[in-house]
């Protein structure tokens, strides 16, 4: 196995993640200022017009598919320390998941905000997920091959890095 120290020419800028020795560490944000931040995240939900039109006519064997989905990724996203090593654990004051339907797919997105040291795009991105994990445990039923993918991040603004805007 092979260790990369932070800062050195390997990792690029540093990871913040990996001490001097090369071991992983959760980042002390202490000394951080209490900054506004948001972050938007997406990601694509692919299945059939035929599920499309059941979802839309309200005829899914599970119910009520995007409400359903909706609170998997609020609860997602407010549990997001417990799920990804490292994660600080934040006070988040929104978390909302939309949905766009389309003819065979169903675009996620999630934004989240808080007011503290550290940004919330890990939030974003674990609700994206977790509704579109949601998304198809729901249809998986009339739609095996349904998949959830290009997760990302969209935009994230606070901190000292500021705003950032996926192109």
């Amino acid at each position: 196995m092979t260790r990369v120290a932070a800062g050195s020419e390997a990792s690029g800028a540093g990871l913040s993640h990996i001490d001097s020795t090369g071991a992983a560490r959760m980042v002390d944000v202490g000394g951080k200022s209490r900054t506004d931040r948001r972050a938007v995240a997406g990601g694509t939900f692919r299945t059939t017009t035929e599920v499309i039109g059941l979802l839309s006519d309200g005829k899914l064997p599970k119910g009520d598919v995007l409400a359903t989905a909706r609170i998997a990724g609020i609860m997602a996203a407010k549990r997001t320390d417990e799920l990804i090593p490292l994660c600080h654990q934040l006070a988040l004051s929104s978390v909302e998941v939309e949905f766009a339907i389309a003819d065979d797919h169903i675009d996620v997105t999630a934004t989240v905000g808080t007011s503290g040291q550290t940004g919330v795009e890990m939030e974003a991105l674990t609700a994206v997920a977790v509704a579109g994990l949601t998304l198809h445990d729901m249809v998986k039923a009339v739609d095996r091959r349904a998949s959830m993918d290009g997760v990302r991040l969209l935009e994230k603004t606070g901190g000292k890095s500021g705003s950032w805007r996926r192109e």
